[in-house]
């Protein structure tokens, strides 16, 4: 049974090098080795704990780096229970372990030897439980301090690791306990300045579970059962029975297919697998804008000569004629809405009309099916898209998880073939890490990760030469496929990842459970965005006073959300935009979002978006009434939407009558206490114990008030100050802030 206890500090920094939590021996039993924390957000965390007589009973110690795992603030209440191992599932063969240092500042060129590191990290953690993610700090000899992050564990059962049975697969987990005869792997983190010596990382080989439908491998499409399923029922189901049947039930051929969707999803390539697949005469591909011509009526006849063919052939033989398939790829390029287009000359309404008359005009073909490509559906002439003519419109939209394994496959058949592809490339985990891509952008990615591996077999001397046993040595790798996930391929309607971490680069300090709390509403409100049963849309405003860190905060919660895409929508991206052009911008964030099955969307600094000025005070309505209908738009049926606003104007937006369109408010404040200032400035590492005491003691008892921000930058500022004149700078610069109150 869980009991509630409070979050406190390590009583010293020998018990912080356990990675341990320490409790008072009153609060649990000898038997009690291991136990569970619960946060207010229901994240589950599990870790060993040691006893000691200085910390007080109802307490629970953590290091500085296990607080950052768990994300817990000084004074927090969690609920803790005991909790025990299955040695069947949960005893670790296998740690592997980046390093780094922990203090950046403090680093060395000596080596570190990692088969002694492996012996001593055992001796030194017996019996304890980790989990992936977790941070550690790790004394070895007499060296700097280092900083460990489990990066992955594998389990083999009791029997195996008692050696009674042989032959068994590792797996991997997230959470085990390490024993005397696990494997410990050291390998650098990136950016590490750590010198290992020893063995290297060992990689783990995945063998792929998918075996995408042979129909599918066939025709060279993956990722769109579905929609085949679909177009099939509604458009050849119908050319399966004698034309005797179809004439009998007087039936009319479904004529027109329109595939719509985000570029590079698959429009074009089902379009021309499909006719293959029905044994039909060659499809007549047409690029919509081939069939404008410069000469008055050339356009209509070059309409008429695609259907002539068909016409010829249905006079012949009637209800016994063949298919005759015509695709236009781009067809919003000639059938945009009539009257759209300025000029006098009425060539697009002509083309229109004529294209409307032969698919289903007085006399209409029974023998045609014309299909139509474009990621422009709005552009198209309504009259083009009633039933008859392109009836059958499918969204043809971005692969989900298991589409990208099937296209994955498609395109890595030939290198798995001839032996090119290496053992550690996991198709499955790959289409995880490809979340939003598109069926072209997966295509791109093999081809550079191809490229890639090909260039390490050139050698750059006087003169480019490739390496003579190429076609032995080439083989393309996980590594290859890494790079150019981070460097060369980038989804179109991805996450603006670099952007937003830019804006927590100095990371979260939780220097209040004010600060705990807002993270824990806002996981509750990523849960509620991501429920089955939400409605679809949750919008949330995190108001406070300028430099609060709102931003760093919303920001932190649309990466935690860990949506296939997040965007950051904010006023610096649109400096100089008119009215009208800025609620365009914001729009084609929005319309982008509802592309995707779960979406983020960050709006910073809603006031400035607004173009609000107290003096006056003026504001954008156009932009305003546009933001309105946005956050309270329901996204189509079965997509997710979470929208994040940040704000120092609350009072404005109120009195915009704006508050009503969110979910909730969750307020951010500055910092009011100095025990407060002093969790931040221990946190962030600037200052040594002595200068803590210093600053401690000279707002002892005094008033606080300065946003997060502000004393980060201020924390900055005293990083570049001499060490003897540092404190002074610090108070100085906090008293003419006028962050000190008396």
């Amino acid at each position: 049974m869980a009991h509630p206890m409070t979050v406190a500090r390590c009583p010293s920094d020998k018990l912080s090098l356990t990675n341990c939590a320490v409790v008072n021996g009153q609060d649990f039993t000898d038997k009690v080795r291991h136990i569970e924390i619960i946060t207010a957000a229901n994240h589950k965390y599990v870790c060993t704990i040691i006893k000691s007589e200085g910390i007080s009973s109802g307490n629970i110690g953590f290091s500085l780096p296990l607080r950052k795992w768990a994300e817990l603030s000084i004074g927090q209440k969690i609920d803790v229970r005991p909790y025990i191992f299955d040695p069947n599932n949960q005893y670790v063969a296998k740690i592997v372990l980046e390093v780094d240092f922990l203090e950046k500042k403090n680093t060395t060129t000596e080596s570190y030897d990692t088969d002694q590191m492996a012996v001593d990290f055992v001796q030194q953690f017996p019996k304890q439980a980790f989990t992936v993610g977790q941070l550690l700090a790790y004394k070895f000899q007499e060296k700097k301090l280092l900083k460990l992050v489990v990066k992955e564990m594998e389990v083999l059962n009791i029997d195996q690791l008692k050696g009674q049975v042989t032959g068994g697969k590792p797996r991997m987990t997230r959470l085990g306990l390490v024993l005397p005869d696990t494997s410990v792997v050291f390998e650098k983190g990136e950016g590490s300045a750590v010198v290992l010596a020893g063995h290297c990382k060992s990689k783990i080989v995945r063998q792929s579970i998918i075996n995408p439908d042979w129909d599918f491998q066939k025709m060279g499409i993956g990722g769109l059962d579905r929609e085949f399923n679909a177009i099939f029922r509604r458009a050849f189901a119908s050319r399966v029975f004698p034309p005797e049947v179809v004439e009998q039930l007087g039936l009319k051929h479904v004529r027109g297919i329109l595939l719509f969707g985000p570029p590079g999803t698959g429009k074009t390539l089902m379009a021309r697998q499909i006719g293959q697949m029905l044994n039909a005469r060659e499809p007549k591909i047409v690029n919509g804008p081939q069939i404008l011509d410069k000469y008055v009526g050339e356009s209509e006849a070059n309409i008429r000569r695609l259907f002539a063919e068909a016409e010829e052939e249905e006079k012949k033989l009637g209800p016994n004629s063949g298919l005759h398939i015509i695709i236009f790829d781009e067809i919003d390029a000639i059938c945009k809405t009539r009257g759209s287009v300025a000029g006098n000359t009425g060539v697009h309404d002509t083309v229109v009309n004529q294209l409307l008359a032969k698919i289903d005009g007085v006399e209409s073909l029974n023998n045609i099916l014309v299909i139509g490509m474009t990621n422009r559906r709005d552009m198209i002439d309504e009259a083009l898209l009633r039933p008859g003519r392109l009836e059958v419109q499918m969204e043809i939209s971005l692969p989900d998880e298991h589409g990208r394994v099937q296209i994955l496959n498609i395109h890595t058949t030939q290198m798995k073939t001839h032996g090119k592809l290496a053992e550690n490339v996991d198709i499955n985990e790959l289409a995880t890490l490809t979340k939003n891509f598109s069926g072209a952008e997966i295509e791109g990615l093999v081809r550079a990760a191809q490229s890639t591996a090909m260039n390490r077999l050139i050698k750059a001397a006087s003169k480019v030469q490739v390496d003579p046993e190429a076609m032995e040595k080439l083989m393309v790798t996980k590594e290859d496929f890494m790079h150019a996930l981070e460097n060369d391929i980038k989804p179109a309607f991805g996450t603006s990842a670099e952007q937003i971490e830019h804006l927590v680069t100095q990371g979260i300090v939780q220097w209040s459970t004010d600060i705990t709390s807002v993270l824990e509403d806002g996981e509750l409100f990523i849960q509620q965005a991501r429920s089955l049963d939400s409605r679809g849309v949750v919008s949330v405003l995190i108001e406070g006073p300028p430099n609060s860190g709102k931003t760093a905060l919303g920001a932190k919660l649309a990466l935690k959300s860990d949506f296939p895409f997040v965007k950051l929508c904010t006023p610096e991206d649109m400096v100089g935009y008119t009215e009208t052009a800025k609620c365009q911008a914001i729009k084609k964030v929005f319309d982008d979002a509802y592309k995707s099955q779960q979406s983020c969307i960050l709006v910073d600094n809603i006031e400035r978006l607004l173009d609000y000025g107290p003096i006056g005070p003026r504001y954008s309505n156009l932009v305003l009434q546009a933001l309105l209908v946005l956050l309270k738009k329901d996204p189509p049926k079965g997509r997710k939407l979470l929208i994040f606003c940040t704000t120092s104007r609350k009072s404005v937006l109120e009195e915009m009558e704006m508050l009503t369109a969110f979910t909730a408010v969750l307020r951010v404040p500055n910092l009011s206490l100095p025990e407060q200032l002093m969790t931040v400035l221990e946190e962030t590492d600037c200052f040594s114990k002595e200068e803590l005491s210093k600053i401690a003691k000279r707002i002892d008892g005094k008033g606080i008030w300065i946003g997060i921000k502000k004393l980060l930058a201020y924390i900055d500022m005293a990083r570049q100050t001499d060490k003897e004149y540092r404190v002074i700078k610090f108070i100085t610069k906090l008293e003419e802030e006028g962050a000190i109150l008396l």
